[in-house]
C-alpha cells in the first residue's frame, strides 16, 4: 500500500538518464525522478542519473488501492468529495495508508490533486483539481481568501459562556469579499493572532495563540445546545493551520474528540501512536474522533458561482 517498488526495465551499459528516456519518460520526469532517488536497482541501490549501468531498473512509485468513494459533486474541471474522518487528504510516508490520492489518481490521473487540506481526523467536503492549470487556479482561491468555507464543530459546555465578541461587519471591511455572503450574518467573531507553538516530536505542528503572529479570524454561529455540549456554525475567514481548532480552545470551549488541544503532551503521543483506547479517548476529550466537520464551500471558478453542501454532519 502507497509508494511500492516496481520494474519498469532495463539499462544497458547507458546512463541511467539516458535509459529512461528510452523507456518513454520526458526528459523532466527522468531528471526528477533521479534528483529525488527513486530509481534503484535490484539490490535497492539508488542510482544516479549519470551513472553507467546495465540491469534491471526499479522505481519507487505510488500504487493506488482504491476503496471506490465517489465524489458528491463534479464538473470537467475539479470534483468534490466527502472526506471520512480518520483518513489522510495526502500520501504520508513511503508506506502510506490509505488516502484520498487513492480515489482522486485512481479516477483522474497524476495530474490531479486537492486544492486544500483537512486534517486527517476532520471529515467533509474536499475540493480537487483534475489538472495543472485548474489546480493552479483553485490553489489561488484559496490562497487569496476567495472561498468561504464553513464548518460544523460540536464544543464543549455552554459556548455562550465565552463571554465572545458580537460580529460587526463594519470592522472586517478587509474580508468584503466574503462578508457580502454573510450580510445578515448573527453571531460572534474570534480574532486572535497566531504562530507555530514551541512544542517538538508529534506536537511540532501544534499551533498557540500569538499577538505577534498572523492573524486569524473566525466567525461563530450557535445552532444548537446539547447536553454538556454545544453545536457550533464556524466560518474561518483567514485559513490557518488548525484555526478553528486553537481559536475554540482559546475560549475554553476545544472542540470534542481533540487529539491535540486542551490535552497534556503524553496523552497526545499516546493518541498519535494509537496506544489509547477508544474509551480512554473519549474520557478524556469527549469523542472518538474530532468532531469537526466541513460543510460548505462557496466560491467562483472560470464565470461560475458554486455553493457545494455537504448533506452530513460528522
Amino acid at each position: 500500500m502507497g509508494y511500492e517498488l516496481v520494474k519498469i526495465g532495463f539499462a544497458k551499459n547507458e546512463r541511467v538518464f539516458s535509459a529512461l528516456k528510452r523507456l518513454g519518460f520526458s526528459m523532466k520526469k527522468a531528471q526528477n525522478l533521479c534528483d529525488k532517488g527513486r530509481i534503484l536497482n535490484s539490490n535497492d541501490g539508488i542510482l544516479t542519473k549519470n551513472q553507467l549501468f546495465s540491469g534491471e531498473l526499479f522505481m519507487i512509485d505510488y500504487i493506488c488501492y482504491p476503496k471506490g468513494l465517489k465524489p458528491v459533486f463534479e464538473t470537467d474541471d475539479f470534483a468534490v468529495f466527502e472526506k471520512p474522518s480518520g483518513i489522510c487528504s495526502h500520501p504520508n510516508g513511503r508506506n502510506s495508508p490509505y488516502n484520498m490520492y487513492d480515489e482522486i489518481w485512481h479516477l483522474y490521473g497524476r495530474e490531479a490533486c486537492v486544492a486544500h487540506r483537512l486534517d486527517a481526523e476532520t471529515s467533509g467536503l474536499l475540493l480537487v483539481a483534475k489538472s495543472k492549470n485548474s489546480a493552479k487556479e483553485l490553489k489561488a482561491l484559496f490562497e487569496e481568501r476567495k472561498v468561504l468555507k464553513s464548518y460544523l464543530a460540536l464544543v464543549r459546555g455552554d459556548l455562550r459562556s465565552a463571554g465572545l465578541r458580537q460580529f460587526c461587519a463594519e470592522n472586517f471591511d478587509e474580508f468584503f469579499g466574503k462578508l457580502e455572503f454573510l450580510s445578515d450574518f448573527n453571531g460572534f467573531v474570534i480574532d486572535k493572532s497566531m504562530s507555530l507553538g514551541p512544542l517538538a516530536g508529534h506536537t511540532k505542528q501544534k499551533m498557540e495563540i500569538n499577538p505577534k503572529g498572523k492573524r486569524a479570524v473566525t466567525l461563530l454561529r450557535i445552532l444548537e445546545f446539547l447536553e454538556n455540549s454545544t453545536l457550533v456554525e464556524c466560518y474561518p475567514l483567514t485559513g490557518r493551520q488548525h484555526q478553528i481548532r486553537l481559536h475554540l480552545h482559546s475560549v475554553g470551549h476545544a472542540i470534542l474528540g481533540d487529539p491535540l488541544y486542551n490535552l497534556e503532551k503524553s496523552d497526545i503521543e499516546r493518541i498519535l501512536d494509537n496506544k489509547m483506547s477508544e474509551a480512554e479517548r473519549v474520557a478524556k476529550t469527549g469523542a472518538k474522533r474530532l468532531m469537526l466537520h466541513a460543510k460548505g464551500l462557496v466560491f467562483d471558478f472560470r464565470g461560475q458561482h458554486y455553493e457545494i453542501f455537504s448533506a452530513k454532519e460528522f
